[in-house]
């Protein structure tokens, strides 16, 4: 079997190596280069060091390493859906986007065409029955990347291998270290997809440019301040707003009309609801028949616990009702839906405003 290992210098990607060498595969590692090298002043991406713990680890185990450039593609996918989608007023998730048009899109389009498997750092597993491949939670529930993976097709879930996920983070970093792998104390990165560290706000402000609009308390109609474009901010937002006597929280944004409404409260009841409107809903695995479907776990973010609900489809369109209202419901983000055992990943649907 010819294996794609695509290898980013973390640690995750690193430990993939030595654990398809063990299984008696031959990966061919491959380093994804999308850094955004012409925005020197918005980023400090590792690419450098990158390459170079990647190119360590290529010839400790004896594998044959290119660096692909997928730079433009990235632009023209990924960061322009991004850019768009902020115009809009929505909340984008550029790591969902990154891992169906880059990681499993543009690199198996472009490269991994010879390629059986094209094998990941993801924290996830695979399962197969009779009716094909299913994509499953990993044993770490706190490192479990599921979530990042909703939106992906099933010939790309097909082709999918991920050595990790059924090891706890803490068991990676330990093998890490006996191996003496260059990545093994490395921290995880956290900035969008695998560019690096970036100032999101700043990146925003180039592409959307700014544009002046009100504060606007949601429960009284006062206006408290001033911000610099709607874009900057998402839903459930805390931080940075610079309003005095909070906390405050962004519960509501009108787009036509610019203006971004808050909540005064540790807990504010505006920011909480129990239902998510969904645009459509993308099944990993379409040879089996979700018609029954009706309980479910569900995450609108990344993040260790699931929410539970039932799923309906009606004259109105497809919406979860959550068995307890939750926060940050926000349009453009997605939510990401599981078996009640939280095994399975069932797929994923954008999040849309209420009918």
């Amino acid at each position: 079997m010819k294996i794609a290992a695509l290898v980013s210098g973390g640690v995750d990607s690193s430990v993939t190596i030595p654990l398809l060498k063990e299984q008696g595969y031959e990966p061919h590692i491959f380093y994804i280069k999308i850094d955004m090298e012409n925005e020197p002043s918005f980023m400090n991406c590792p690419a450098e060091e990158d390459i170079e713990i990647t190119t360590w680890i290529a010839k400790k185990y004896g594998c044959k390493f290119d660096i692909v450039d997928l730079q433009k593609e990235y632009w023209d996918t990924v960061v322009r859906y991004t850019i768009d989608a902020v115009k809009q007023g929505l909340t984008p998730n550029p790591d969902i986007m990154c891992n169906l048009l880059i990681k499993f899109g543009a690199f198996d389009e472009k490269y991994g065409h010879e390629f059986d498997k094209i094998s990941t750092g993801h924290y996830a597993t695979i399962y197969e029955t009779e009716e094909g491949v299913f994509l499953s939670t990993a044993i770490d529930p706190v490192k479990d990347q599921t979530y990042f993976l909703g939106q992906i097709t099933y010939e790309q879930l097909s082709k999918a291998m991920f050595p990790v996920g059924h090891l706890p983070k803490k068991e990676v970093r330990r093998l890490a270290e006996e191996m003496e792998l260059p990545s093994a104390h490395r921290p995880d990165s956290q900035g969008i997809c695998f560019l690096g560290n970036i100032n999101y706000n700043d990146f925003i402000r180039k592409y959307a440019g700014e544009k002046t609009g009100e504060i606007i308390e949601l429960e009284t109609g006062k206006v408290l301040g001033e911000h610099h474009g709607f874009w900057f901010h998402t839903i459930g937002q805390r931080r940075g707003l610079r309003l005095g006597g909070g906390p405050w929280f962004v519960v509501k944004k009108d787009v036509r009309k610019n203006i971004v409404y808050v909540s005064n409260g540790y807990d504010p009841i505006s920011q909480y609801d129990n239902e998510i409107w969904l645009e459509k809903l993308h099944f990993l695995n379409p040879n089996h028949d979700y018609n029954a479907l009706d309980w479910i776990k569900f995450k609108i973010r990344h993040q260790p616990e699931f929410n539970s609900g039932l799923l309906i489809s009606d004259a109105k369109g497809i919406h979860i009702v959550s068995n307890t209202k939750i926060s940050g419901i926000a349009s453009g983000q997605f939510a990401v839906i599981y078996d009640v055992e939280e095994k399975t990943c069932i797929g994923s649907g954008m999040i849309v405003q209420s009918p």
